[in-house]
């Protein structure tokens, strides 16, 4: 009988950001791009949501792997994005990467800033 370890992870990704992910990193043609997600002040509501590829990451970021996409956070973001859920979608409004995130106490319009 075997056991299977599951480790949950502190940030989910959905299966359409990891799609998204390993498409545009193919598309660049490097594969030790990872999408790096962070926090920054701005936005309509206080803080803002930050989308961008990096080579390298930190000993202090935390590191989402799934099924070949990498996904960083750096520790002044992670505080605000533990136990978020990172989306990718396809729709009216355009596409883009989405986070749905039950720290924020509020959310703007357009989901890309939220206070806490």
């Amino acid at each position: 009988m075997s056991v299977e370890m599951f480790t949950p992870s502190p940030i989910q990704v959905t299966q359409n950001a990891v799609n998204k992910v390993k498409t545009l990193v193919a598309e660049e043609g490097n594969p030790r791009l990872k999408l790096r997600i962070f926090i920054t002040g701005g936005g309509c509501s206080g803080f803002q949501y930050g989308f961008s590829f990096d080579e390298d990451s930190t000993e202090d970021d935390t590191l989402v792997e799934r099924d070949g996409a990498t996904f960083i956070v750096d520790p002044m973001s992670f505080q605000y994005l533990n136990g978020a859920e990172v989306d990718y979608q396809e729709g009216l409004e355009g596409s883009r990467f989405v986070i749905r995130n039950p720290n924020a106490a509020t959310t703007c319009g357009c989901g890309q800033s939220f206070s806490i």
